[in-house]
């Protein structure tokens, strides 16, 4: 029986209540935050109240903008870091959070970071759960590296938009061109594009486990049948299988794997350096102490931490089309300020214009969505993206405003209109996801800089 909606994906659509994990989807400051300075290298670092200073390397990724000092950030930071205090643990001592034990959101308007906070603990619980001491907690930096779950799908998308751009994709081709194990009733309808967009009519999930290996495993994910009924490119259906095979067809046409790939084709020329797949074989012992944020602390793998949340992802070897991605909320942004830039990036150009635009324009107009656990969402999508969803987005919501969710915790959205950027990571999902719904807090910071940024 397919993996149920919850226990995929990191699904950042999926909604904080229901039953197993692994998915693959508040004025003043505090102890617990921090708000980033620079060093004399020029290195980004975080500071607190009451000597609450992180230690550890600080990351070496360029701040978009030049990153935002104590002195200078917006008059609207104190508020958004309120806002997100009140959303954690009510005191040291609390077991159970409402809301996360730790978030950081980096805000851009016109490529300027006036928003760089961090709050709360990248670590609070040990497996069990259960409340770890004060002494063996890990605060929250503004350089943690985080889950970002079905946020993945947004660098996937990427990915495959520039095979099309080579000539080497057609969006409009059936996927079983290009991996002829796409097998199945009714599937040599699927596009490539309708990976992209959910219209292809998979499900949200895969059986992957009790094979033998992970070429079985994958086999599985390909064979995947498509929901009783559906037809090809007519209705919006979230579906995680749609971006595992997406990412199949980058490996395919580049001869890489995904990780490779993302890292010779997205995050290398951009120097991204903290963003990838398995992030314990590329942080350093003192940052996976340091910067790495805890997810899950009660499942059958035990405490999460630097291991994909994603059950499937995580038996693909962490690395897949769907989820997988660890990043800080510095280098997320700095995805959203390429996707506004048109596809360049501090110089350097990844995808044509002409190509962000069709990625960032609605291929489902008119075509109902059908997603039980969100019944008032729409249809709108782009090529691996979200459009137009208030549900997190808040009054930034319009018909440009554009983003990505993940199980886990963390957003992205970018409203072009005000040339804002806002990455939102929070660990809601440590140590259990099921205490929390993550959408409130996403679209009350939408309110909160949709009132501040005009």
């Amino acid at each position: 029986m397919p993996v149920a909606r919850r226990t995929l994906l990191g699904a950042g659509l999926a909604a904080a209540t229901g039953a197993l994990t692994g998915c693959g989807d508040s004025d003043g400051t505090g102890p617990a935050d921090a708000v980033t300075a620079t060093d004399a290298a020029g290195n980004r670092v975080g500071f607190g109240a009451a000597g609450n200073t992180p230690t550890g390397t600080p990351s070496a990724s360029p701040s978009p903008g030049g990153g935002a000092t104590a002195a200078n950030q917006a008059r609207y930071a104190p508020q958004l870091t309120a806002l997100l205090r009140r959303h954690l643990p009510a005191s040291p001592q609390t077991v159970r959070h409402h809301g996360f034990p730790g978030a950081v959101a980096v805000v851009l308007v016109d490529g300027r970071t006036t928003v760089h906070t961090a709050v709360g603990e990248a670590l609070r619980y040990a497996a069990g759960p259960k409340l770890l001491a004060a002494s063996q907690r890990v605060a929250m930096r503004p350089d943690s590296v985080f889950d970002l779950a079905s946020v993945t799908k947004v660098y996937t998308a990427i990915l495959l938009l520039q095979q099309v751009e080579k000539g080497r994709v057609d969006l409009g081709a059936p996927v079983r061109d290009y991996l002829p194990g796409f097998t199945g009733a009714g599937k040599d309808a699927v596009t490539v594009e309708m990976l992209l967009t959910h219209t292809s009519g998979l499900p949200v999930g895969a059986t992957v486990t009790g094979l033998p290996d992970n070429t079985a495993r994958w086999n599985a994910v390909l064979a995947t049948p498509l929901v009783s009924s559906a037809v090809p490119g007519k209705t919006f259906r979230y579906s995680s299988v749609g971006l595992m095979v997406a990412g199949k067809v980058v490996e395919k046409v580049t001869g890489s794997r995904l990780d490779k790939a993302l890292k010779a084709n997205l995050t290398g020329p951009l120097g991204l350096r903290d963003t990838g797949f398995n992030p314990t074989t590329w942080l350093s012992g003192t940052a996976r102490a340091t910067r790495m944020v805890a997810t899950d602390a009660r499942s059958s793998r035990g405490l999460l931490r630097g291991t994909v949340h994603d059950d499937v992802a995580n038996h693909l070897g962490g690395v897949a089309g769907h989820a997988g991605v660890f990043a800080s909320a510095a280098d997320l942004a700095a995805i959203g300020q390429l996707l506004l830039n048109g596809g360049t990036y501090q110089g350097r150009r990844v995808l044509a214009a002409d190509t962000v635009r069709t990625m960032l324009s609605n291929h489902n107009a008119g075509k109902p969505a059908v997603d039980p656990e969100r019944p008032h969402r729409t249809a709108a999508h782009g090529l691996g993206v979200v459009l137009n969803q208030p549900w997190f987005m808040g009054r930034l919501a319009s018909a440009r405003t554009f983003g990505h969710t993940g199980f886990a915790g963390p957003s992205f959205l970018v409203d072009p209109d005000r040339r804002l950027v806002l990455a939102l990571l929070t660990n809601r999902a440590h140590p259990n996801w099921s205490w929390a719904n993550p959408d409130p807090v996403r679209a009350a910071v939408g309110d909160l800089l949709a009132a501040a940024v005009t």
